[in-house]
């Protein structure tokens, strides 16, 4: 008879090591003498509850919160804050209406062949989805604190210490 391998969740307390939530690259642990822990590479500082299985970000307002499922983190949230349907829609106009403006513009009324700058209304259409994709991507990045440096710190010193 073949066993199955056990997986075994852990409950979130203070004295495990747990990977960052933020990072993902540190591990965090408790901070002696005080109700918190901290990130090995990151630095950055939570705040735990440990009845509802929670780490908070304080160093952000709204604070970021995740909950741990016994594997790993989830549900990042924003607390007092939900986003809906209404955020994605919007974003996603934000995106699509102006570019398909351009881009119906520039094919129903195309330059004449022997202009000089005919493929300017084809790259308008692109800068303008580029440009507010960015805009779109770069609100993301601050309300969820993405770390970029940190993640291009990782990525920097597991290709020199390979």
């Amino acid at each position: 008879m073949k066993s199955s391998p056990k997986i075994l969740s852990t409950s979130f307390n203070y004295d495990g090591d747990y990977p960052c939530p933020v990072c993902r690259v540190g591990k965090i642990s408790h901070m002696p003498m005080m109700e918190a822990m901290s990130c090995d590479f990151c630095q950055q500082i939570f705040t735990v509850n440990i009845e509802q299985q929670q780490l908070k970000m304080p160093s952000r307002q709204p604070p970021l919160v995740w909950r741990w499922n016994g594997f790993h983190w989830t549900e990042t949230q924003l607390e007092g804050v939900e986003f809906g349907w209404g955020y994605v829609v919007a974003a996603l106009a934000f995106v699509i209406l102006p570019t398909s403006l351009i881009s119906i513009v520039a094919y129903n009324f195309p330059p004449s062949p022997q202009a000089p700058l005919t493929w300017v209304p084809y790259l308008w259409a692109a800068l303008t989805f580029i440009s507010h994709f960015t805009i779109i991507l770069w609100l993301f990045i601050e309300v969820y604190q993405i770390p970029i440096r940190a993640y291009l710190r990782a990525i920097r010193e597991r290709l020199l210490f390979r």
